[in-house]
């Protein structure tokens, strides 16, 4: 069960460096227009070096390179502010986070003058933080491999979806912020060197339909190959109602290993059958850390006869991925 303590940071259980604690909120905007935004700000901080790692995308294009998108920011080394707090924490890169209710809402902002970019919004949470690791919510939790890279920096985990309300200013142009999506907080050790996958997606209907899952899938079949998907966690939000999955798999269909076309049929503890079709509006390479790149797309999605949103970050290691693409240029 995740507290409201869990908001702020945990004493390490390991003495390993690389132990870590994220926050991240994704979200978009003018999801219902031609162009729509995906948004991403996060933080990764290895309190025990000092030291914070923070990202910032705005992206509505399909591109291959970060520096191609509407907005890219990456600071590896910021200085873990003191005395250190989760729950109200201001970066020297422009991001400001403040629990003002921890597990219920998050106000955020970000200003990078020299872009033009202010992002600002409330975070309302729609149900309480899901826990990955405990089997009374997650059917799924008692079968878990952490001997992945995945399982050990999610040690302690919770995905919650929720509403966002706020706007974003990009060069002159501003744009509300009015959707539903989904963030995370996760703490353990975090390699630098990622050697498992991790396929991290959503589809969101409104406030009274939320689907989320966390799947495994491989690389065999190379960047433009289809990819089977097996559920290893994920939820369900219908009217209020926070269900675990129980079951479930699908296929993701790639280009250059970014999702085109995802088809996922997953069941609840209810014995609810749920079927999702996604295809992609856009494509960008997220680097959460250099030694992994989150293959990530904003879908537009069929979710069992509702149009809904959210995105796909299928998360490969580099070592994984020069092996794919060696196989590419020089077959054996």
């Amino acid at each position: 069960m995740i507290r409201p303590e869990d908001a702020q940071f945990h004493p390490p259980t390991s003495d390993d460096p690389l132990w870590a604690e994220t926050n991240y909120f994704g979200l978009y905007a003018g999801q219902d227009t031609d162009r729509p935004m995906n948004i991403g700000l996060y933080g990764l901080f290895r309190e025990p070096l000092g030291v914070v790692g923070s990202t910032v995308s705005v992206n509505s294009r399909r591109v291959r390179a970060p520096w191609e998108a509407d907005y890219w920011d990456a600071w590896e080394h910021l200085v873990v502010p003191q005395p250190s707090n989760l729950l109200d924490y201001e970066l020297a890169n422009g991001l400001k986070v403040v629990a003002t209710d921890p597990h219920r809402i998050w106000d955020v902002s970000y200003s990078d003058p020299a872009a033009d970019l202010e992002i600002r919004f409330r975070y309302t949470a729609l149900h309480e933080p899901y826990d990955i690791n405990d089997p009374a919510m997650d059917p799924l939790a008692a079968g878990k491999d952490m001997a992945k890279t995945w399982g050990h920096a999610y040690a302690g985990h919770f995905d919650q979806s929720g509403h966002y309300e706020g706007e974003i200013r990009l060069r002159g142009v501003t744009t509300p912020i009015d959707c539903v999506s989904t963030m995370d907080h996760s703490w353990g050790v975090r390699a630098e060197r990622q050697t498992s996958r991790l396929s991290w997606m959503h589809a969101h209907a409104g406030t009274d339909l939320v689907l989320h899952g966390l799947f495994d899938f491989s690389t065999d079949n190379g960047p433009d190959g289809e990819s089977p998907l097996r559920l290893t966690h994920g939820y369900v939000v219908e009217n209020g109602e926070l269900r675990g999955l129980k079951a479930g798999g699908g296929v993701t269909k790639r280009s250059h290993l970014y999702p085109e076309q995802i088809s996922i049929s997953v069941t609840d503890t209810a014995d609810t059958v749920w079927n999702a079709e996604g295809r992609a509006l856009t494509t960008f390479p997220w680097q959460s850390q250099p030694g992994v790149v989150g293959h990530n797309a904003l879908l537009r999605w069929d979710l069992d006869g509702r149009t809904a949103y959210g995105e796909c970050m299928d998360f490969v290691g580099m070592g994984e991925l020069g092996a794919v693409y060696d196989r590419v240029h020089d077959p054996k």
